[in-house]
């Protein structure tokens, strides 16, 4: 069965202290899903042709369908809901190849 993941990119961080509490919550919130954080950061990005050089994370779970519940989650859900105002990022979830 294909694995899911999320994929974020985050255009602009105007304040990464303001990202703590949904950080702290989404964590939580992964891991009690089953998920697996691979890479998670900005320190270390080589952008090409239309990409920004700014944080990425990627989460692996073990089937899409796992990483659709995940978002869809309460305990997501009140880590969405401290997202700062304002706040932009690029959210997708994508299944795997195998």
């Amino acid at each position: 069965m294909p694995k899911g993941y999320w994929v974020s990119v985050y255009p602009t961080i105007a304040d990464p202290e303001a990202l703590d509490a949904y950080n702290k919550l989404a964590g939580r919130a992964v891991k009690a899903a089953g998920g697996r954080t691979f890479a998670r950061g900005g320190g270390r990005v080589v952008a090409h042709e239309a990409g920004i050089a700014e944080r990425v994370v990627l989460i692996e779970f073990d089937s899409f369908e796992q990483a659709v519940a995940a978002y869809e989650s309460a305990a997501y859900k009140e880590a969405l809901a401290a997202l700062p105002d304002g706040f932009d990022r690029d959210f997708r979830i994508v299944e795997g190849l195998d």
